[in-house]
């Protein structure tokens, strides 16, 4: 039987244009990953120690027992309140420029136009909006008759969280964080990832529903909503790991962390360790600890909240 000609062999010219990509990744991603996670088992003060010293476990022990780091976590889980609200307002946003009137198009590009800003840029702009003396916020609210608070400074006692078992003192800072991302995520990447999905959706549904003569509840909660549950799934995990790991900007830029630690998150002590405390093998221990909450997370949502996802 004759040798079938296969042709020639382009799999090394593949590979070659595959390896300055691998190798960036080798260089900058996989092995600072593993470097990060050896430190985690090693005490390293940059500048004062020549080399690290293998300690075994004692940094995650640090870590768990850590009043400060307990703190920072519940910082980082009391901002991520936000993530249903942020939500609901991308949806509602997307729902209103899903409508075909003149113009829509400059109306998505508005809504978006904070996402593509400075986020630099934006934090200063809302340093200034929060300014106790001659804010936005204080001069809207004296407009009325009502004192403003020291948004960035100043805390308020929450009696009824203590009969919860939370923290009674909850700090504006907070809440003035929350704000200032929910406007700036509203209409961002979730809104227009909304606005993809009910796009997708067969108009054919809808007008079946009309001539049921369904109302305009009933068309949302009996075809828009379940046939956006795969975009919600999965803005909701993109939320939830973003939210773990954000905070750091606002933090640096806006409070350095403050008042009293209220705004510091598990991002920026990781930031604070390393760069400022030089403590990197501790600071390599949060950053595994952080990775194994969002993963088992992750994997826990995927695991359950797939069942509720509609893929019809």
């Amino acid at each position: 039987m004759a040798r079938r000609n296969r042709g020639p062999d382009y799999s090394l010219g593949g590979y070659l244009f595959l390896l300055p990509n691998f190798t960036g990744f080798m260089l900058f991603v996989l092995l600072p990953v593993i470097a990060s996670l050896a430190l985690s088992f090693c005490r390293w003060h940059i500048f004062n120690d020549p080399t690290p010293k293998f300690v075994g476990f004692d940094n995650f022990a640090r870590l768990l027992t850590d009043a400060k780091f307990w703190q920072y976590a519940y910082n980082t889980t009391f901002l991520m309140l936000g993530i249903p609200i942020g939500m609901g307002l991308s949806l509602a946003l997307a729902l209103l420029l899903n409508k075909g009137i003149r113009a829509i198009r400059l109306f998505r590009m508005i809504y978006f136009l904070p996402t593509v800003s400075s986020g630099v840029a934006l934090l200063v702009l809302w340093l200034v909006i929060y300014n106790p003396q001659y804010g936005l916020f204080n001069y809207m609210l004296a407009k009325i008759g009502l004192i403003g608070p020291s948004w960035l400074s100043g805390g308020v006692e929450i009696k009824w969280l203590s009969k919860l078992g939370i923290d009674p003192w909850c700090y504006w800072s907070k809440i003035a964080l929350m704000i200032m991302g929910l406007w700036n995520g509203a209409g961002g990447y979730n809104m227009i990832l909304y606005l993809a999905g009910l796009q997708g959706i067969n108009p054919e549904l809808y007008e079946a529903a009309d001539v049921d003569g369904a109302s305009a509840w009933h068309k949302f909660h009996h075809i828009t909503w379940p046939m956006l549950s795969p975009t919600t799934f999965f803005i909701f995990i993109m939320s939830l790991i973003g939210g773990f790991q954000g905070g750091f900007e606002a933090a640096y830029v806006m409070t350095e962390g403050g008042p009293a630690g209220s705004t510091t998150t598990i991002s920026y002590e990781i930031f604070n360790q390393l760069y400022v405390r030089s403590q990197a093998g501790y600071a390599s221990s949060i950053a595994w600890f952080l990775f194994g909450v969002v993963f088992i997370l992750t994997m826990a949502s995927w695991r359950y909240g797939g069942r509720v996802v509609h893929y019809d």
